[in-house]
Formats: C-alpha cells, structure tokens, sequence
C-alpha cells in the first residue's frame, strides 16, 4: 500500500486493493492500516507534497563501506548521527536550490524510514513496530561546508536540501530495499539496504537511546557510493522499486 500527500490541501490518500488512489478518512499515525476507510478516488495526482512534514530529521553518515572509501573517511565503530532541518523537506518535481555559500553541493540518494508512533530506548522489536513505511529521500548535502565544519548542520540544512516522496510504502520489508539514483538519466548510484554497516531498525534502536522519537520522524539510512556534485539545470531522481521515483531539478540561487 503506497500512502500519498496530495496538495494544495496536504490531505492523505492511499492506493487501494486494485491500485486506485483513495482519500483517506482515518489518521495514518494512529490507525493500523488494515483498520483505514478510503473515500473518493483521486483524479489527479499532480502537485503531490512531501509525504510527511517530519518534527525531526535524524540522518546516518557513513553507513555505506563504498560511500566511506570515497570520502576518504574512516570506518566508524558506531552509528553517526547527525540533525538535518525541517525546514530543508520539500516535495516531488520541487526545485532543489544551489545557496551561493557553497561551491560543492551533492546529491545522496537514501531510503528514508518514517515513523507511526513514539520511540524511546527500544528493543528491536519495539522499533520495527513503529515504522510506518519507507520513503525515498535525497539528502541533499553541501560537501565543502561539510569538510569545514566540525557538526554536519549546515551542511546538511539550507533550504530544499531534503527531497521527499513521492510516496510511503507502508510496512515495507525493510531488509529487502534498494535504492536507486540517476542524474539526468544516468545511473550514479544503487544499494541495497543488505549493504549497509547498521540496518534500519538497528539505526532506531541506536537513535531512541539518545532522543525521543515521535510519529512522523524521518530517519534517513545512509547513501551508497557514487555521489556526486548538482550543477545548475540538472534532474535528479531517486527510486527505490515499489515505492516510486523521486524527482527534482536543481536550480542555482543566483541564476535570477
């Protein structure tokens, strides 16, 4: 089941038994999905917003072996959380904006797992039953502001650096993912979510020690190798299979 935020309202629809795309009546966050009731079909899916407006962005660095060996980083020997803003999500077909701070902005293709309910110091059974589904996310990160500063903050923050969408694949299996990323086209990047150094629920586990996660968090897993920089003009997409693909331009700031 896929679930969709469809604007400029923002409300919820999911695809029913045969495909076709629903309003949903009940609240995503606190009804199972067995238990929704779909209403009308949606015509259109045209301006679909991101599928989730996260209180938290909770981010894993270096996560991928061939990501670490590119960056000519070392192997970490526990997970490297980062915080990446809000304010940075924006939608399927939005502009991704070049800032005139940076002369090195990249693209990371990720799985991003969202949450349905509350996580604090869980088991892992506990945060396996609190994801939701997963989405596909480009964490979108300026890598010489990343090699300056001592935190990955503003890096990782400006304004459209965390696509989202289309969809969320609700109860996905989550050692089963790939993710996929293609830069006009080309294919730059593909994982599996086998290939990275802690899983998705080992992630929640690691993260729910230190924070309070709520319904609706992002966590975003870590990219695989093969990243590279955006320029000006450029189309980047990011699919994982049964979830979609996610696509944006990318425009310089200063191109007005």
């Amino acid at each position: 089941m896929l679930l969709y935020r469809v604007g400029p309202e923002g409300f919820y629809a999911a695809t029913d038994e045969d495909g076709d795309l629903r309003v949903l009546h009940s609240e995503p966050f606190e009804v199972r999905p067995g238990g929704w009731e779909l209403g009308r079909v949606v015509e259109s899916t045209k301006g679909l917003l991101a599928p989730v407006v996260p209180g938290k962005i909770v981010g894993c660095g270096r996560n991928y072996r061939e990501h670490v060996r590119e960056l000519e980083n070392p192997e970490p020997e526990e997970p490297v959380l980062f915080l990446k803003s809000p304010s940075s999500v924006i939608g399927p077909k939005a502009p991704i904006i070049l800032p005139p701070e940076s002369e090195q902005v990249e693209f990371e293709g990720e799985i991003a797992v969202v949450l349905r309910h509350r996580l604090r110091r869980a088991s892992e059974d506990e945060a396996r039953n609190a994801v939701l589904g997963v989405t596909c996310a480009c964490d979108v990160t300026a890598r010489d502001l990343q090699r300056r500063d001592a935190t990955f903050a503003r890096a990782k923050s400006f304004d459209s650096f965390c696509p989202l969408g289309p969809a969320i694949r609700v109860d996905a299996e989550l050692e089963g993912l790939e993710v996929i990323t293609r830069v006009d086209g080309e294919e730059r990047q593909r994982g599996e979510a086998k290939d990275m150094t802690w899983g998705p629920v080992e992630l929640l586990v690691y993260a729910s020690r230190m924070m309070t996660l709520e319904a609706g968090d992002l966590l975003l897993t870590g990219t695989p190798g093969g990243v590279g920089r955006l320029t000006d003009g450029d189309t980047v997409e990011v699919e994982i299979p049964g979830v979609g693909v996610l696509s944006n331009t990318v425009e310089d700031w200063r191109r007005g």
